[in-house]
Order: C-alpha cells, then structure tokens, then sequence
C-alpha cells in the first residue's frame, strides 16, 4: 500500500507548461464575459487597483462559491508567461509581517508600500472547500505589476465557468472520484529560494 506523503506547507502548485502558468480570476460577468471572448480585459478593467490571482483551482472556487457569489460569476483561468508570474514573485512582499524576513515592523510596511506585488498564503482547500493542513499561495498585483500582466503577461484567457458549475454537480452529487478528474493538472511549480527566500516565513 503506497502512502501518499503531504505537500510541503508552502509550496506553488499550478498548472503550468514551458512558457506560460495559469492563474485563476473570478468576475462579474461585464467583464469576465468580454475577457473571456476576446482574451483580453475589457477598458472597464482598471489597471490601478490591486488584482489577486490564483494558480489553485479548489481555491478559487473556494474564493467565488463555485462561481455563484454575486459580482464573480463568471470564472476565468488567465494563461500568463512564467517570466511575468515570476517576475511578480521576485518583486512581492510578503502581505503580514514574519519575524526573520523582515527587520521589524516599519521595515516591513515601508516594503509592502514601495512592493508592486504581494503574497499571501492560505489554506489550500479540498473538493468540499475544506481547508487542507498546507497552504495555496495568493498573489496581490498593484501599479506596476498589474499593468505588466494586464498589457504584456497575459498569452490567452478562457471562461471556465462550466467546468466551475460542472465539478460543484460532481461534488454535489457525491461522485468526487469524477469530480477530481475534471481538476485541473496542477504540479509543483519550481519555485527555489531565488523565488521564494523572501515569501516564506
């Protein structure tokens, strides 16, 4: 009998290929609907608020109730470039203060004010939304950084909503064997302490 050994408690996990990973959005469908069609958001869009995106799935249906919280109807999965994805990595900070990461307190806010992406890690969760014992990163982007992945990261956009709605049946229904295999591939990411020295407590 094969054990299956748990994830580390910080670890990236996407669904990822040579150039590009995809992150996951949830929107109200005037602009998730547009975006979707024409792989590109539409000017409604701002580019001068922070944008969080999920490389986790089960997250991101944990984030928008399967696509069924009002204004995050309409689930996209956003393929950016791994050069972007880990450009915002390099140049996040860590959205708490963690002792041994930062100087002290006026050291951390002074970084969180001039970073242009920030990171946060959250229970990752299983099919019934559960929190698991290990976290799933979410990945704040502000000023720079969400003008790079609005305008140059972004290599396609897909509304996978009925896969949202689909795999809620699924697990709705009890048939989480099923369920599972509609997820999804999501692998570690490689992600080395030159991406993440700086993001783990």
């Amino acid at each position: 009998m094969s054990v299956v050994s748990m994830p580390p408690k910080y670890q990236i996990r996407a669904l990822y290929g040579e150039g590009t990973v995809t992150v996951y959005q949830a929107y109200d469908p005037s602009i998730g609907l547009p975006a979707g069609r024409d792989g590109r958001f539409p000017g409604t869009w701002k580019r001068g608020r922070m944008t969080w995106v999920k490389p986790s799935f089960l997250w991101m249906m944990y984030r928008c109730g399967w696509g069924l919280k009002e204004g995050q109807q309409t689930v996209l999965a956003v393929e950016i470039s791994r050069e972007g994805f880990e450009w915002a990595l390099r140049n996040a900070c860590l959205s708490h203060h963690a002792r041994g990461l930062h100087a002290d307190q006026a050291a951390w806010k002074r970084e969180l004010r001039e970073a242009p992406a920030r990171v946060q890690w959250d229970p990752e969760r299983d099919l019934r939304l559960g929190a698991l014992p290990y976290r799933s990163l979410q990945l704040g982007l502000a000023g720079e950084a969400a003008r790079r992945y609005a305008d140059e990261w972004i290599v396609g956009i897909r509304d996978v909503t009925p896969l949202a709605h689909e795999v809620h049946a699924l697990v709705r229904a009890g048939r989480l064997d099923e369920a599972e295999a509609r997820l999804p591939e999501e692998r570690p990411y490689p992600a080395g302490a030159e991406l993440l020295g700086r993001l783990v407590a």
